[in-house]
C-alpha cells in the first residue's frame, strides 16, 4: 500500500533565519544605509559645485568672492577677462591640458598594446615603473621633475610643465587602454590578415576603431587631470602661470568672482560631454540590439 507524504506546513518549511528580500531586478535588499551613504556621499561632493554655481551670479560689490549674497548679476560672465592675468592663466591651463592628453594617448597606445599582448624581456619593469608613476606622491613627481630639469640645464616653463603633465598622464592612459585592449579579441585583425590586409591594415581599419572608445576615455582622463594639477606644477613651472596656480595666488589676496565663472563654464562642458556620452552609448545600444 503506498502512503502519502502529509504537506509540509508553512510553519515547519519557515527558515530560522530570514532571507533577504530578492526583488525581481535581482537586487538584494536588506536595509537603506547603503542608499543613505551613496547620497551623504554625492551630496557633499555636490556642495561646493552648487555653491560655485551660483555664487559666480553673486553681486560683490568689492570684486572679490564675497559669502554675502547681495543680489543676481550677470556681470561677472560679461566681463571674464578683466582680471588681469586670469585670462592668459586659463588658456595657458588649457592648451597644456590639451596637449598632453593628445601626447600621452600617442605614446600610451603603442605602450599598452606591448605590455597587454606581447611579452618582451623588461616588462615587468615596465609595469612596475607605470603603477609607480600613479603611486607616487604629487610632491615627489614635482620635485623630481624639478630636480631632473636642473640637472639637464633646462629652464622651467610652459615646456617643462607640458613635460611633466605628459610623464604623469601616460601611466593613466596606459591602464585606461589595457583594460579597453584585453577586452578585445585579436579574432577580427586575423581575419583581416587572412583577407589580405597588412598589418597596419589590419590596425588601422580594425584595431584603431575598436579601440576608438578607450581612447577617447583614456584622453579625457588625462584632460581632466592636467587641467586641474596644482602641486606638480607649481614645481615646475617657473614664470609660466596656470589656471589653478592663478587661483591660489588670488585667493591670498581675495578672488575675483570671475574665478567661480570659468569653475562653471568647465564643469558645464565636462557635464555636456558627459551627458552626449551617455546618449550616445544608448544610442549605439539600441542599434546593436
Amino acid at each position: 500500500m503506498t502512503t502519502v507524504a502529509p504537506p509540509r506546513s508553512s510553519a515547519g518549511s519557515a527558515s530560522p533565519v530570514s532571507a533577504p528580500v530578492v526583488h525581481r531586478n535581482g537586487v538584494n535588499r536588506r536595509g537603506p544605509w547603503l542608499a543613505i551613504v551613496y547620497w551623504v556621499v554625492i551630496a557633499i561632493t555636490l556642495v561646493p559645485i552648487v555653491y560655485m554655481v551660483v555664487y559666480s551670479f553673486n553681486d560683490a560689490p568689492t570684486n572679490r568672492l564675497s559669502f554675502a549674497w547681495n543680489g543676481f548679476t550677470t556681470y561677472w560672465y560679461a566681463n571674464l577677462v578683466n582680471v588681469s592675468g586670469l585670462g592668459q592663466a586659463f588658456v595657458t591651463s588649457v592648451v597644456v591640458a590639451f596637449l598632453a592628453a593628445i601626447v600621452s594617448v600617442a605614446i600610451g597606445l603603442p605602450l599598452a598594446l606591448a605590455l597587454e599582448r606581447y611579452r618582451f624581456p623588461g616588462r615587468g619593469v615596465v609595469n612596475s615603473v607605470v603603477f609607480a608613476d600613479i603611486a607616487a606622491p604629487s610632491i615627489v613627481v614635482g620635485s623630481a621633475s624639478l630636480s631632473f630639469f636642473l640637472s639637464i640645464g633646462l629652464g622651467t616653463g610652459f615646456l617643462t610643465v607640458l613635460l611633466t603633465h605628459v610623464a604623469f598622464d601616460v601611466a593613466y592612459v596606459v591602464v585606461v587602454l589595457r583594460a579597453r585592449i584585453a577586452g578585445t579579441s585579436r579574432a577580427l585583425e586575423e581575419a583581416a590578415g587572412d583577407l589580405g590586409a597588412t598589418p597596419f591594415q589590419a590596425f588601422r581599419l580594425v584595431t584603431l576603431p575598436l579601440l576608438a572608445p578607450g581612447m577617447l576615455a583614456a584622453g579625457l582622463l588625462a584632460l581632466a587631470m592636467s587641467i586641474d594639477d596644482y602641486v606638480i606644477t607649481s614645481f615646475v613651472a617657473g614664470p609660466a602661470v596656470t589656471f589653478p596656480l592663478f587661483v591660489y595666488g588670488a585667493a591670498k589676496a581675495g578672488m575675483p568672482p570671475q574665478v567661480l565663472c570659468f569653475g562653471t563654464l568647465v564643469f558645464a562642458v565636462g557635464l555636456l560631454v558627459a551627458l552626449l556620452n551617455g546618449a550616445l552609448n544608448r544610442r549605439l545600444a539600441r542599434t546593436r540590439g
